[in-house]
């Protein structure tokens, strides 16, 4: 399982950004770093949506709105007190 955090996709995609931004990047180069690009930007989409989605109920616990126990086990909201 993946250990990754927010401030690694940061740095992937700032790298990323770096490869697109090469000025001595071939055409064939850039076509499948954009490709790639692509796939990394739609990836990175999905774990923000998730971690919005974590965030919210956080803040819906923390507000009392619902119990901890209404959040499955694998939501990752655990170190709720």
């Amino acid at each position: 399982m993946a250990r990754n955090k927010i401030a690694d996709l940061n740095d992937h995609l700032f790298a990323q950004l770096e490869r697109l931004n090469d000025e001595e990047i071939s055409d064939e180069s850039l076509e499948k770093e954009i490709s790639k690009a692509k796939a990394i930007s739609g990836i990175a989409n999905q774990i923000i949506n998730a971690n919005k989605l974590t965030l919210e109920a956080v803040k819906l616990v923390s507000r009392g709105d619902i119990g901890k126990t209404e959040i499955p086990d694998n939501f990752g909201v655990k170190a709720i007190s």
